[in-house]
């Protein structure tokens, strides 16, 4: 089965992209690639890996983590990707972690499934508010990503230098 490699749809235009799709684009070199990185809680429970890197193109940014979540869970097979905003994440320093302080089994179970299919305003709203981190003021583009969820700094300011 072959994967389309199309712009996501969203309520902002064709501007979110999954990088395995950009043969143009890849991880800066000073940035660890995170895909493959178990993606711990606020608890250090193992909630997933992040299985994508959500980027956007007019701004040369990740927006989001695609989060492939564990069976061990018990949801539903088509609940099992997550997005999170990069800001809401950190690096671990000692190990391939990424650590997600606002993430706990009750908001995963609140959370919006993705599915790749749309990233509407709505659906980016709705991640907010599963991890109880608010919405922010400016609803518009490019306001919106101005706020700390969507932070990069706060993504690597421990990553591990080799």
């Amino acid at each position: 089965m072959e994967i389309p490699s199309d712009p996501i749809p969203s309520a902002q235009g064709l501007h979110l992209r999954r990088l395995r799709d950009l043969t143009e684009f890849e991880v800066a070199d000073e940035n660890p690639d995170v895909r493959g990185w178990a993606v711990r809680g606020a608890d250090g429970r193992q909630f997933g890996q992040v299985f994508e890197l959500i980027v956007d193109v007019d701004a040369l940014k990740v927006r989001y983590l695609d989060v492939q979540l564990d069976d061990s869970l018990g949801l539903d097979a088509r609940d099992n990707h997550i997005l999170l905003p990069i800001g809401v994440a950190a690096l671990d320093e000692e190990a391939d972690n990424v650590f997600v302080p606002s993430l706990t089994y009750e908001s995963v179970v609140q959370y919006p499934p993705y599915t790749e299919i749309q990233i509407t305003r709505e659906y980016e709203q709705a991640m907010l508010r599963a991890l109880n981190l608010g919405l922010p003021e400016a609803s518009t583009e490019p306001d919106f990503y101005n706020q700390p969820s969507y932070d990069t700094a706060t993504f690597y300011q421990r990553r591990r230098l080799k």
